[in-house]
């Protein structure tokens, strides 16, 4: 459906009011109990977001930050965005809403690239990436990109599902036929977090013919079998871990039995939560924001960025709470237990991020496909792209750079 329609952000005066009235009158709990002496002043993440800390996120968005909200607005609206309607088999006629930046230096031959968020993600972790992907120095010697970034169904300014069942197999059928919708016969994928997962889903269902290579910095393999996995089961059995690999497993051990309480809420009563996220602002704030700070790997949060962040989700247009049935949708439709059993020949290239919450050892990352490009890094954590956008870049031209594994596996665009 070719109906593309420019796309401006553009919030309007009673909802800017209504949001001051929610925050004005905001009611706030108890502090915590104290774990050591400071008592109850202290910013203690052991129970949560501490209050003080929210406290005076909550007094700069109320004071600050939303008197200025078209300011925050213009620099999102700064973003090329678009609209299209794209169709998903059984499940009725979307708009979609994307970033759709082409690259100048090279626009004949640059190589399509698409960009996938997950929870509590959006379009804009993109927008430190462009620069670099779009526009590479001259006389560097680095490939360029057309870089689409789309909004998932349900999340930011692309409309939500309205029936059950809405799971991988669809996120990944709306991401491909945007692509096919701008022209982009044959693509590359980038994601993290089900940005990752939906990209492992399109390598298995358009590749290799329309997608020819993805790359993660979320490699969430699982261990190898004697079965499945011959060769790597065996040399998972003769190499001890390294001292990376060792804390890789403890963050995931710390992930799974203090951090993923939110998984199971999302997974298995939506509608709950769902109030919650959609009536309180502040409730919407500390939920995310414990995400940003936890996943991160010491990255210094401002507090316009932090703001700026839950506000894309406060003004979706189907609302925030629409985003977290993609939990839900994913583990009844079976999605996690098929991970292991699909496997794609396309190059697959992987980042390991020393803060990720499922790194793992290597040989278990090897699982996801078929790796032709691996690269460690000694900073950052969940949200890549936003937290070490010049490192993620650096892997990206590197995999497909000239020399790299994937070089020229987009015929024709190589980008150069």
């Amino acid at each position: 459906m070719q109906d593309e329609q420019p796309f401006r952000i553009s919030v309007s005066q009673n909802t800017l009011d209504g949001l001051a009235q929610k925050l004005a009158i905001a009611t706030l709990p108890a502090p915590a109990p104290a774990t050591y002496t400071d008592a109850l002043d202290s910013e203690d993440w052991t129970y949560g977001v501490p209050r003080p800390t929210l406290e005076r996120l909550l007094i700069h968005w109320r004071t600050q930050f939303l008197p200025r909200w078209h300011e925050h607005q213009a620099v999102l609206n700064a973003l090329p965005q678009f609209t299209r309607s794209i169709e998903v088999d059984g499940h009725g006629v979307f708009t979609a809403h994307y970033v759709h930046k082409q690259s100048t230096h090279n626009p004949k031959g640059a190589i399509p690239l698409l960009f996938l968020h997950g929870w509590p993600g959006h379009f804009n972790e993109v927008s430190k990436l462009l620069p670099f992907l779009t526009t590479p120095p001259a006389n560097a010697g680095y490939p360029s990109f057309h870089v689409v970034a789309p909004s998932l169904p349900g999340f930011g300014f692309s409309s939500a599902p309205t029936k059950t069942g809405f799971a991988m197999a669809q996120y990944a059928e709306f991401a491909h036929k945007l692509m096919l919708s701008l022209g982009y016969t044959e693509y590359i994928v980038q994601g993290g977090d089900w940005g990752s997962f939906i990209a492992y889903r399109l390598a298995y269902l358009y590749g290799p013919k329309y997608v020819k290579a993805w790359h993660t910095n979320f490699p969430a393999g699982r261990r190898p079998t004697l079965t499945r996995n011959p060769l790597l089961y065996l040399q998972h059995a003769v190499t001890p871990y390294s001292a990376k690999e060792k804390k890789a497993l403890r963050m995931m051990q710390w992930f799974r039995s203090e951090g993923q309480g939110y998984f199971a809420i999302q997974s298995t009563m939506p509608q709950t939560l769902s109030y919650a996220l959609a009536d309180s602002p502040v409730g919407l704030l500390a939920w995310i924001y414990e995400k940003l700070v936890k996943w991160t790997d010491g990255y210094e949060w401002g507090d316009d960025e932090v703001l700026t962040w839950i506000s894309i989700y406060l003004f979706s247009v189907s609302g925030p709470e629409t985003s977290v049935r993609i939990y839900y949708e994913t583990v009844h439709q079976g999605n996690f237990d098929e991970f292991s059993k699909l496997w794609s020949p396309i190059p697959l290239g992987l980042s390991f991020f020393p803060h990720e919450l499922v790194g793992g050892p290597r040989t278990w990352a090897r699982t996801m496909g078929n790796v032709v490009f691996e690269s460690e890094h000694n900073k950052g954590g969940h949200f890549a792209a936003y937290e070490q956008p010049q490192a993620l870049v650096d892997d990206l031209r590197a995999m497909f750079g000239k020399g790299g594994k994937a070089f020229g596996v987009v015929k024709g665009k190589d980008g150069y």
